[in-house]
């Protein structure tokens, strides 16, 4: 099993340097010209349909293709000319888990705007705890005995964890899958005792009663789930994390580019109608200015480094 779930984190590692190499075309050839016109873009989401990444991808997508006048398509796998990349707070963990990247997280992209930023809730399967702290309790009293799944390794649904499992003292086993709805699937049938997903993944699930919400990883309490309390709150100090999806393009990019879409896409993430379908998911619009998202890109990858260091993630 671990031996296909680390092929898969290679692959994933390949698709975004082949994305990379795919979407150096809109630099190239945008620098003649300053905005593509009616050029069709392509958003490429190097992770699986479904996934909290996906979804607001795909949101965005429906409305940015009107905005500039051309089509917008969400690939989720590598595609060619005029593409553009949407990932999520795990982009930044890939240069410290990666060995011989053919590209570089900072100097080869630009970031245009974060989209949304997306709670990940702790689920576990129906009663399968009380609460966090039985959850800690029961992992402390069996070192090693538990395990806990994520969205892939280095994802932003394993650095929840991991940063959780660290703040909480745990010993407990990292079971890396194909993506959110593999995991998610994995939880329900008792085989997986936790995991950080996404709220826009989850809260079908949750409220459906085919997963247990015990607290949310953020800062602050989700309106869609205002029941859960943060893990902080459960008794865990120090394990909050901020899960973010933004837009990317390649280095290079003409300026005027970059700005426009930026506009464009916090035009989006402002409406009324977005918030609307984003606050029923449980996420949040999360905007900024490039060169601010380039300066938070910079921090927040100083930090992945910290927990990849911490917790002594490797991928073999």
């Amino acid at each position: 099993m671990k031996k296909t779930f680390d092929t898969w984190s290679r692959r994933q590692a390949l698709a975004l340097a082949a994305a990379l190499a795919a979407i150096s075309t809109l630099g190239a050839a945008h620098a003649q010209n300053p905005w593509p016109g009616t050029q069709p873009i392509k958003l490429v989401v190097p992770f699986t349909a479904g996934s909290g990444t996906d979804i607001v991808a795909r949101l965005v997508a429906e409305k940015l293709g009107p905005a500039l006048g051309t089509s917008v398509v969400v690939d989720n796998k590598p595609g060619a000319g005029g593409t553009l990349l949407v990932h999520s707070a795990g982009h930044l963990v890939n240069p410290w888990i990666y060995k011989g990247l053919s590209y570089d997280t900072i100097k080869d992209f630009t970031g245009i705007t974060p989209m949304a930023s997306l709670p990940n809730v702790l689920v576990t399967g129906p009663s399968h705890f009380a609460n966090v702290r039985d959850l800690v309790a029961k992992a402390k009293a069996n070192p090693g005995g538990l395990n806990y799944g994520s969205a892939g390794n280095g994802s932003a649904t394993h650095m929840n964890a991991e940063v959780f499992r660290l703040a909480a003292g745990l010993d407990a086993q990292h079971v890396p899958f194909r993506g959110t709805p593999e995991a998610m699937t994995e939880v329900m049938a008792g085989r997986v005792d936790w995991f950080f997903a996404p709220m826009v993944s989850a809260l079908p699930l949750i409220k459906s009663g085919k997963l247990q919400a015990l607290a949310v990883g953020t800062a602050k309490r989700s309106p869609a789930l205002p029941e859960a309390p943060t893990t902080v709150e459960a008794g865990v100090p120090g394990s909050e994390y901020l899960f973010w999806v933004g837009l990317f393009a390649p280095a290079k990019t003409p300026q005027p580019v970059v700005d426009r879409l930026q506009a464009e896409v916090a035009k989006i993430m402002a409406s009324p109608e977005l918030k609307e379908r984003l606050d029923k998911l449980g996420a949040e619009p999360f905007t900024m200015p490039s060169a601010q998202f380039n300066k938070f890109i910079a921090d927040e990858t100083t930090k992945a480094q910290q927990v990849v260091k911490a917790a002594s993630i490797k991928v073999d």
